[in-house]
């Protein structure tokens, strides 16, 4: 059984894209556009649209996330202990960097951020490495990237609701509890990643 763990608000403290947009971007923007996430805009329509205020160096957001962010407990032992899949709906140049300040090698798969349009005044740009539409879920998701066989999904929100409907163990906190009971899924709590280590045996 595979352990596929969400990045942001599951492996860290809490969420990095969501601290980073809220440092750097438009707080007005970012609140309208999470107020309609999953009703009438899709989560990549969302994370496009906070992005677009983004108008600083991607190595300044890095540098402020390396410096404000810590990882959620336990991170380090899951990671030895399972060699779990990182499948993230955020962005590579925001997640490795905290990797490598911890000394912790982890498999990945991740967005890109293209921060080109800078230059012209304008905001970061996402580059998504998956916008092929789900036909469960009706928009862009992790459930076509989760590894064959049985799933043991860690997750905390919105973008992790298709991939853990199709996994065989669910641990959950934070807004996912709540999407998973509407679902009638059924979901363990998780408050530290050594909850999940102790769970797993």
């Amino acid at each position: 059984m595979r352990l596929v763990l969400d990045w942001d608000g599951t492996c860290t403290a809490t969420d990095g894209l969501v601290l980073a947009v809220q440092r750097f971007g438009d707080p007005d923007v970012f609140e309208a556009a999470e107020r309609g996430i999953g009703r009438r805009l899709t989560l990549h329509e969302v994370i496009d649209m906070e992005l677009a205020t983004m108008r600083v160096p991607v190595a300044e957001a890095v540098a402020f996330l390396l410096a404000e962010l810590p990882l959620r407990p336990g991170f380090r032992e899951v990671v030895a202990a399972h060699r779990p899949l990182i499948l993230s709906s955020g962005f590579r140049e925001l997640i490795e960097p905290l990797l490598v300040r911890e000394g912790i090698d982890a498999e990945v798969l991740a967005n890109r951020i293209d921060e080109s349009p800078l230059a012209r005044g304008e905001g970061w740009r996402a580059v998504w490495r998956d916008s092929a539409v789900c036909t469960v879920c009706g928009e862009a998701c992790k459930r076509a990237t989760l590894p064959a066989g049985e799933i043991v999904f860690v997750g905390d929100g919105y973008s992790d609701l298709c991939a853990a409907k199709a996994a065989t163990r669910v641990f959950a906190r934070d807004r996912l509890c709540g999407y998973l009971d509407a679902a009638g899924v059924a979901w363990e709590p998780y408050d530290d990643l050594f909850d999940v280590l102790r769970a797993l045996g």
